[in-house]
């Protein structure tokens, strides 16, 4: 009897695991949903455009002119100064300098010339040259101005035509020293005046760079040339 009650006990129990791993529902895999991938593509920087291309090298000419009126022209060198010294023997009395500055700043001697905060001075030197038979107009201060960042800018006179700065030997462009008047003609061939050449003073936002600065000069009515300061 025992015998047969166990086999019974068993195959109920057999029929119960059955049935229920019948009616069990089964479990689905879990879905991966793929994520999309963006392709990423390198490209390099575009380059800066250079603003003048074809700009001069210092001590290279540019010439103007026709016939027997030409001429030549040139930038051939450059110096930044922080501020800078200067003298004039007329400038200098007592009288003007107290009528210009406090009488706290009177300076019988050199006086120092500061830019603005944030800018610096740029002494720009130009040389033009008589290459024809005839009289040549040399090309005023205000035709020659520096472009900096795409900027532009005019040159700062000096006070007067003796102004003499500290460490500069030449006077400005189109100045003899000693002579109020400025340099108009240049006269050809042993002339004195057969070459004109002097700074011009531009005051430039700071730092100053010659690889992004330039000088432009209208030579003329139908002839002009860029200087690059590298």
């Amino acid at each position: 009897m025992k015998f047969i009650y166990t086999i019974a006990v068993f195959g109920v129990l057999f029929s119960v695991l059955l049935l229920s791993g019948c009616t069990s529902t089964p479990q689905q895999a879990p879905v991966q949903t793929a994520v999309p991938t963006t392709a990423v593509v390198m490209t390099s920087p575009t380059p800066t455009p250079v603003p003048f291309p074809n700009a001069l090298s210092l001590n290279q000419y540019a010439t103007f002119g026709n016939g027997e009126h030409q001429g030549k022209a040139t930038v051939y060198r450059y110096q930044e100064k922080p501020d800078y010294s200067w003298t004039d023997p007329s400038w200098n009395s007592p009288s003007e300098q107290l009528a210009a500055s406090d009488p706290l700043d009177v300076q019988r001697g050199y006086n120092l010339e500061k830019p603005k905060e944030g800018n610096t001075f740029l002494f720009v030197y130009v040389r033009v040259e008589n290459t024809g038979t005839g009289t040549i107009y040399a090309p005023s201060n205000t035709q020659f101005v520096v472009v900096k960042d795409g900027k532009t800018y005019n040159y700062t006179s000096v006070h007067g035509s003796d102004v003499i700065i500290s460490t500069v030997s030449d006077s400005q462009y189109r100045y003899m020293r000693g002579q109020r008047d400025p340099i108009e003609y240049i006269q050809p061939g042993d002339y004195s005046n057969a070459k004109v050449e002097g700074y011009l003073i531009y005051e430039i936002p700071a730092p100053f760079s010659p690889d992004t600065t330039y000088v432009a000069g209208n030579l003329d009515y139908k002839n002009s040339a860029v200087w690059k300061l590298v």
